[in-house]
Parts: C-alpha cells; structure tokens; sequence
C-alpha cells in the first residue's frame, strides 16, 4: 500500500508537469511504474489511460482560451490515433526491453531538436498542392501535410506500443515544420493526444494487459494534477515551455536508457 501510494503521488506530480507543456507525460508514468515492478506491457495501457483522463481535463482549459485549433487536430491526428490502435495491439508480441530502447532513443533525439532556436515568423504561405495555409486568431501558418501526415501516422504508431504521449513528436513537429506558435501548439497538442492515448489502450486491451482497478485510482488524482498544470501554463512564457518540454525529454530518455544497461 506504501508503495502505491508513492506512485499516486509520483503521478500526480508529473501530471501537473506535463499538461503544463502539452504532454501527456506517458515517458514518466511508464518510467514510476516500471521502477516500482510493474511490467512494461502493463505500465503502458495504464499510462496510456492516465493520458486519455489528464489530456482531457488540460485540454477543456485550453480551450476555454481559445488556445487549440480544433480543424489542425481534426487533419493531422487521425492518422495517429489509427496507428495508435495497431502500435498498441502489436505491442503484446514484442519484448519489453526492445520497447523501452525504441522509446528512450526517440525521446532524446526529439529532446535535441526542441532546444534549437525555433522561427519566430510564420513559415511562408505556399499556394501549391499538399501545402494548407492555415489562419487560427492572430496567428498564420503553413502547414506541409506531405511531411506532416506520414510523420504523426508514424508517431502514433510507436506512442501506442510504448505507451508515450504523441505530444512528445507533435509538438516539434507543429513548431518547426509549420511555424505554429508553441502557445497554440501545446493547447491543440492536449486535445490530440488524448485521442491517441485512448487508441493505444485500446489495442493493449485486446491483448488482456490492463488492469481497471489499478489504473483508477491514480488516474483520478492525475486528472487533478491535469487541471492544475493547464492553469499554470497559460500563465507560462511560450520559450519557458519550449525549455521544460526538451528537458523533461531528455531527462526520460536518459534515465530509460541507463536503466537498460544496467540490466545488462
């Protein structure tokens, strides 16, 4: 009981920390949970459900500031959360180390883009095929979609397996391929990955991995800390977030990896 008390507090926490910069936190969920001897095919569904809850309630928040732009989401993210479903039903006939080394050297590399200086200006307005030009508020922006869509298909297909948030890969994605504002980007980042967050589970459920009964109660106190750290980031400096979320990468990707050497 000690023990899962600990970890609801670990969730809690982390959860204020990631809907602050957009992400569903999945790396650090599965990181607690596997540290406290839970199975990386278990750790996943439930942190994939965790995710769904607090990416939610951040997103009802960022919405309510106009903060997420609902006709980006409904373009992009389809094609994650249907490689989300079979990411996370193929991921019950795959290793749980060969997870945990896919995702821990896909959260460093992102890690190392998102400290790059990101374009301040919108990206040019290309009027050619595949090329949207998008007005959302104040803001403009292009959108490549034959870039963007084959990327966020394949985002999900890992987030699935590993049971990460695709905001790890989207938010880069929408910042510095699109010139999106990293404000708006975080905001409709929340609303994406809940959906791909509940694909994955999906699929993991198929595969009989998850357990309800675990998974509800920290997942209640998760949606607390989700609401909380979407009120702080509104309050948050666009460059303050860009710095938090690389460095929440990097840091997850680092210690995944050393946990598997030391294993070896």
């Amino acid at each position: 009981m000690e023990m899962y008390l600990l970890l609801a507090l670990i969730i809690f926490v982390i959860a204020v920390l990631m809907s602050m910069v957009g992400k569903g936190g999945g790396n650090f969920y599965v990181l607690a949970m596997v540290f406290m001897g839970i199975t990386m095919h278990e750790a996943a569904p439930t942190s994939q459900l965790i995710m769904f809850a607090t990416s939610t309630a951040a997103m009802i928040i960022f919405q309510k500031n106009k903060k997420v732009d609902w006709k980006l989401a409904l373009v992009i993210d389809p094609p994650t959360d249907i490689m989300a479903f079979f990411g996370g039903y193929l991921a019950g006939y795959v290793e749980g180390m060969t997870l945990k080394i896919v995702f821990s050297v896909l959260l460093i590399v992102v890690s190392i883009f998102m400290y790059m200086k990101v374009r301040e200006k919108p990206i040019e307005e290309k009027h050619r095929l595949g090329y949207w030009n998008r007005s959302f508020g104040e803001h403009q922006y292009t959108v490549n979609l034959w870039l963007t869509i084959p990327i966020t298909a394949l985002v999900g297909f890992f987030a699935g397996a590993t049971g990460i948030s695709g905001g790890a890969f989207k938010i880069p994605l929408m910042v510095m391929l699109c010139g999106i504002p990293m404000e708006i980007a975080v905001g409709t980042s929340s609303a994406m990955v809940a959906v791909t967050a509940l694909m994955g589970l999906l699929g993991h459920s198929i595969n009989g991995y998850f357990n309800l009964w675990f998974a509800m109660p920290i997942t209640i106190l998760a949606i607390l800390g989700g609401i909380i750290g979407g009120k702080f980031a509104l309050r948050s400096k666009p460059k303050n977030l860009k710095n938090i979320f690389a460095t929440t990468n990097l840091v997850a990707g680092i210690i995944m990896m050393i946990s598997i050497f030391m294993k070896q």
